[in-house]
């Protein structure tokens, strides 16, 4: 089964999206499964996982209530204050969804570089594992190594960065980064998301070279069975439409085996999420 690891889904709110600027008007709409299901079913995808947007405990509930309405939606990555005194209370509430495979932080908006690595934030972390819940890192190049510190401190717990990190595509910086890739991909219990890619390069004029150096070392330092496809639709129509993001991928893809294409386009999502 193919599968789309990473998405999202809103009812736009000018107030609470206000990230999303007048450069991103294509996206100051409502995003739900039925505007997703045809574009998945085009492109023989089976099913999707739902990716937390806005930092709320209504986001995870309100995902949860979508996924009971439709199939497509395979699991969903939700948020919940990792830092709270009763963080534990909320991860066994939430616990009794069984769509809920995780929880994400948008840490690429927290100003503190160890934002990752206070105690409090830890303390939450170390609860994940008890309800067997994935951690997705959201995070830039700048923050990898805090991330790194993490990743190593709860060798137990399964993490899974997004966006590969958020290389400088358009700017073309690649050599500390990829240092930081190959650090994380020392660590077994890290995966890594090939997604969100356009909207890191020029959003008008990119072309597939332009992605084929951060490939080759995200294949090189994860290798093909700790790598997952996920398009970040709608937000990935910055820089084109379904297919043509996805294509990138599927090129690039080309010259690999028929089952490290299944394990990158879906297999590695279904065992890292527990589909």
């Amino acid at each position: 089964m193919y599968l789309d690891a990473h998405q999202h889904f809103w009812q736009f709110d000018p107030i609470r999206d206000q990230w999303i600027n007048n450069d991103m008007r294509i996206l100051q709409r409502d995003f739900l499964p039925p505007d997703l299901a045809p574009v998945l079913a085009a492109h023989g995808i089976s099913g999707c996982i739902a990716v937390q947007a806005d930092q709320s405990e209504a986001e995870t509930h309100f995902l949860v209530h979508l996924a009971s309405q439709y199939d497509i939606i395979k699991g969903i990555v939700g948020w919940v204050d990792l830092r709270s005194p009763d963080v534990e209370a909320r991860l066994a509430h939430f616990a009794q969804y069984s769509a809920i495979k995780g929880f994400r932080h948008i840490v690429q908006g927290e100003q503190d570089l160890h934002f990752m690595l206070r105690p409090e934030f830890k303390r939450g972390i170390a609860l994940l594992e008890k309800y067997h819940f994935t951690y997705d890192i959201l995070i830039f190049p700048h923050q990898m190594g805090a991330a790194l510190e993490l990743v190593q401190a709860f060798p137990q717990q399964r993490f899974v960065l997004d966006h590969l990190a958020k290389p400088y595509i358009k700017a073309g910086f690649r050599a500390g980064w990829a240092a930081m890739l190959y650090a994380l991909g020392r660590c077994d219990n890290l995966w890594c998301k090939v997604s969100g890619m356009v909207t890191e390069a020029d959003w008008s004029q990119w072309t597939y070279p332009d992605f084929v150096p951060y490939l080759d070392t995200a294949f090189d330092a994860l290798g093909p069975n700790r790598l997952m496809y996920g398009s970040d639709w709608p937000v990935s129509l910055l820089g084109g439409d379904y297919g043509r993001v996805m294509g990138v991928l599927e090129t690039y893809l080309s010259t690999c085996s028929e089952g490290e294409r299944r394990a990158v386009m879906g297999q590695n999502a279904m065992d890292f999420y527990g589909v």
